[in-house]
């Protein structure tokens, strides 16, 4: 427990301390079952008791509509023990050389591939996506750390050679301490893909999750804590915009990497500005998916589903708008209605289950809006688009929404062009490559795109000319920790995953050395 200025912040003592793993509801997770009464902020190496609980807000398992624990917003006070946590642990940890780093990382990443299932299914509880891609995500999470703890000792920087003996070299540096903001729809998975660039280059993170999904972030921490990282190195503060902003204008931060809706990045780079801090921003999107007529059809129809209907359809790259050409129309339209009627829906922790419950309620009926909205404006609900209720008696009050199909789309639809975030496909023809790309391209969003065709020469010129941080060809909606990902236009800018990524986690010093006298006009 310590002080400041007459209030008191509560740390867990180590003797009482137990990790949310290895907690009893933890071990063996299901549907409707877990109740989480822990504190859920952690930095200085523990969970911290919140100071405050006034604020707090009711966060609910989407599967059964039932509360899930609270979330309670970190104040002014906490967000800077937190952030002075993180500087600490920051002056140890950049000292350290890029192989010492890597094995912490390394060690970290062990852990999660050793407990994966139980983070998975706490993943499932909280965000209510099936238990089969919750598994993937928390491998994506390890990979992602692993990826970047091989990077970690390969930093280095230029040597050039001047005239006269003299020389200059680089210094590739850390900036200090970063803070992650991130999504409620992968967040185990986006707190790694955060941290871990950040920690590989030598900086310490303040991670605030979506005030909706609280819980797998803190899992990430004490395993960070476990593999033996600095204490402070990675923290958790819980929080809404207020926590959010609090963040984002703290001097000791050098900068903000935000997962999320347009409109808060441009809060989040309007609040960075005024301290000059470094952005990476990864927003929306409306992702266009061009199918070609030479397209190998089946593997073009799969392509559309994994597009649209991954995690209930609430993933910022989806590919919501699928531009099939007119002649191969019909038997698209046919085959993908009954794939898609076919998608079990349902409790998503059972694995035969393949797709879960949307977050929230709000959400939900938002969603159902915007099917109503297309109705009206002339699309044709080809199946789908409406609140589904499973038969079991506990999921009666769950989020769920029936994967939907819509046909008979136009381009000023604002099914076609606003982020509708729910696992609705709106598909619409096209005759040529020249008036598909023009459409495909006619958008204010710019993170990913897709085509269909066996046409080597014409893959890659589409790729070419569309307007996208990404653009898959014959697949969709892959993502290796090796490749980069982010967008162009309005959904962002920076890159996460990959080498490219170090560049936004470190900076660059020059340094010029003089081996002769110096020559001076004065």
């Amino acid at each position: 427990m310590w002080s400041k200025g007459g209030a008191f912040i509560e740390i867990i003592p180590p003797t009482l301390y137990q990790p949310l793993l290895s907690l009893p509801e933890f071990q063996s997770v299901s549907t409707g079952t877990l109740l989480v009464k822990e504190p859920l902020n952690f930095w200085g190496g523990a969970r911290v008791k919140p100071k405050d609980t006034k604020n707090s807000e009711p966060v609910y398992e989407p599967a059964t509509g039932r509360v899930l624990c609270d979330m309670i917003p970190c104040g002014e006070e906490e967000v800077d023990e937190a952030i002075k946590s993180a500087h600490s642990a920051y002056l140890k940890w950049s000292k350290l050389s890029g192989m010492e780093r890597a094995r912490f990382m390394l060690e970290a990443a062990r852990i999660i591939r050793e407990r994966r299932d139980e983070i998975a299914r706490a993943e499932v509880a909280n965000n209510g996506k099936s238990i089969t891609e919750a598994q993937v995500d928390i491998d994506v999470a390890w990979q992602c750390i692993e990826y970047y703890a091989g990077i970690a000792p390969t930093l280095s920087g230029q040597h050039i050679q001047l005239p006269g003996g003299s020389f200059a070299y680089t210094r590739r540096e850390p900036l200090g301490v970063c803070v992650g903001i991130g999504a409620w729809n992968y967040p185990f998975q986006i707190a790694a893909w955060k941290s871990a660039p950040a920690m590989a280059c030598g900086n310490a993170m303040v991670f605030k999750p979506s005030p909706m999904t609280p819980v797998t972030a803190v899992m990430l921490a004490e395993i960070y804590k476990e593999a033996g990282v600095p204490d402070g190195l990675f923290n958790v503060v819980q929080g809404g915009a207020e926590t959010g902003g609090l963040l984002c204008h703290h001097p000791m931060v050098a900068k903000v990497s935000f997962t999320g809706s347009v409109p808060t990045g441009k809060k989040i780079m309007e609040m960075a500005a005024k301290g000059v801090k470094q952005v990476t921003l990864e927003l929306g999107g409306k992702s266009p998916l061009i199918i070609f007529k030479d397209c190998e059809l089946e593997n073009a129809i799969k392509g559309a589903l994994m597009a649209n209907f991954l995690t209930q359809g609430e993933v910022c790259c989806n590919g919501t708008r699928v531009f099939v050409q007119r002649e191969i129309m019909p038997q698209f339209l046919e085959e993908v209605v009954k794939r898609t009627k076919a998608i079990p829906v349902g409790d998503p922790m059972c694995e035969a289950t393949r797709m879960g419950a949307l977050i929230s309620k709000p959400h939900m009926e938002k969603v159902l809006g915007f099917i109503k909205q297309a109705k009206e404006q002339g699309a044709k609900v080809l199946c789908g688009g409406e609140q589904f209720v499973p038969n079991d008696p506990k999921l009666k009050d769950g989020y769920f929404v029936s994967p939907c199909v819509l046909d008979n789309c136009r381009d000023d639809m604002t099914c076609v062009k606003e982020e509708i975030f729910g696992p609705v496909m709106s598909v619409l023809p096209f005759d040529t490559e020249e008036e598909v790309l023009q459409r495909a391209n006619n958008t204010t969003f710019g993170l990913a795109s897709g085509v269909f065709t066996r046409d080597i020469a014409r893959a890659h010129r589409v790729a070419e000319n569309l307007q996208a941080g990404t653009c898959y060809i014959n697949n969709y909606n892959v993502g290796p920790v090796e490749v980069p990902f982010g967008g162009y236009k309005m959904s962002g800018f920076g890159r996460e995953n990959g080498q490219v990524t170090i560049e936004y986690y470190s900076q660059l010093k020059t340094v010029v050395v003089e081996m002769g006298d110096v020559e001076s006009i004065f």
